[in-house]
């Protein structure tokens, strides 16, 4: 008989442990897709004054926002988490759904146990996304409005920039910044457009007015006779290469993976280059699931501990303002790194178990 009591009562738990799972999960995402849609409208605000600069339309403007969205999605799902519990474990708690939950059985830490459950399964799809798939759109998103606007795009990927003016097709390999090149290929055809003549510059360094400066020249001379080689220390060099253009091959912590930013990391220390930016973003990248954990752990005293009477709005609004001093103390602390080249594993990490103790303070109160 108390076997068959105590399977039951397994059955029971399983059973509320499922249920607030599925209700934690859906309450996120409705929280995600509304603050999805909230950024993307700003964003789609700013986007709305560059409306006519070259071939930019509306298409693209929405075709940017998509792929943007992945980027901005998993930089949400903290926020979202906390939003969905507080709406979920608020209403439940309106409802006295919590009370008959801890009367039949169910433990505060039980609770908080099942909104871990959706947190990390919140967690896995946010880095899926953060690692397989904003990245890459983030990268063609930047390649989608460059290509309208400038109409000269023809290809960025593994071989560099690939440009074309007139009838000259210019190839960059590397990008130090938006006034030095490295690597530059140029290929010019003909009115018959046959190649007939190919200029590799080792560098090339702005001059201003749309003029450049290019160094360390090969050049060949191509016909259906013969070919001329020759080399040049400098030549000027017309090309109007906007500088929008050129940030697309610059790297950014934006469009890196976290395998990547280790990478990046690592390569910059190796060269003695300046490498604080992507070590705070790798880090970053590392707290980001943490950080959604902490927000789902916060969320539980708020709901246990506050009265039936708070309303859903009262509740949200908790959630709104402890997200928002989030984000703040945590952008706060990034930039206090990066000024003062603070340990950035520290930096990353402080704000995140700042708010872990306040959490576990917190639970701790309502327990007793």
């Amino acid at each position: 008989m108390d076997k068959n009591e105590s399977s039951k009562e397994g059955v029971l738990m399983r059973v509320l442990t499922k249920y607030i799972v599925v209700e934690i999960l859906k309450g996120s995402f409705v929280a995600l897709l509304l603050l999805l849609t909230l950024f993307n409208l700003f964003t789609f605000t700013d986007e709305l004054k560059e409306l006519g600069d070259g071939n930019y339309g509306l298409k693209e403007i929405f075709y940017y926002l998509v792929l943007t969205s992945p980027s901005v999605l998993y930089e949400l799902v903290p926020s979202s988490a906390l939003l969905g519990s507080l709406f979920v474990l608020g209403a439940m708690g309106n409802n006295r759904e919590l009370i008959a939950m801890r009367a039949a059985g169910l433990s505060i830490f039980g609770i908080i146990k099942s909104v871990m459950i959706a947190g990390a399964i919140l967690v896995v799809i946010s880095l899926l996304i953060g690692e397989f798939v904003a990245p890459v759109t983030q990268r063609m998103a930047k390649m989608v409005k460059a290509s309208a606007q400038q109409e000269q795009v023809i290809m960025s990927e593994k071989y560099g920039l690939w440009l074309r003016e007139g009838k000259s097709f210019i190839n960059v390999r590397k990008v130090v910044d938006d006034s030095h090149l490295a690597d530059v290929s140029i290929y010019e055809i003909n009115d018959q457009q046959q190649l007939h003549q190919v200029i590799h510059a080792d560098f090339a360094t702005s001059l201003g007015n749309q003029e450049w400066k290019l160094s360390d020249i090969k050049k060949s001379e191509i016909s259906t006779q013969q070919m001329l080689a020759e080399t040049q220390s400098s030549q000027l060099w017309k090309l109007s290469i906007a500088p929008n253009l050129l940030k697309i091959v610059i790297v950014s912590a934006n469009n890196l993976s976290l395998y990547d930013l280790a990478g990046y990391v690592s390569f910059l220390k190796k060269n003695h280059q300046k490498s604080q930016d992507f070590e705070l973003a790798f880090w970053g990248r590392i707290v980001n699931p943490l950080v959604t954990f902490i927000m789902l752990l916060l969320s539980a005293p708020f709901v246990i501990g506050v009265k039936r009477g708070v309303s859903v709005g009262e509740r949200m609004m908790i959630g709104v303002v402890v997200g928002m001093s989030f984000n703040i103390l945590d952008k706060t602390v990034g930039h206090l790194s990066l000024i003062y080249n603070l340990n950035p594993p520290l930096m990353a990490f402080m704000p995140s178990l700042a708010v872990l103790a306040i959490a576990l303070f917190a639970i701790n109160r309502v327990r007793d």
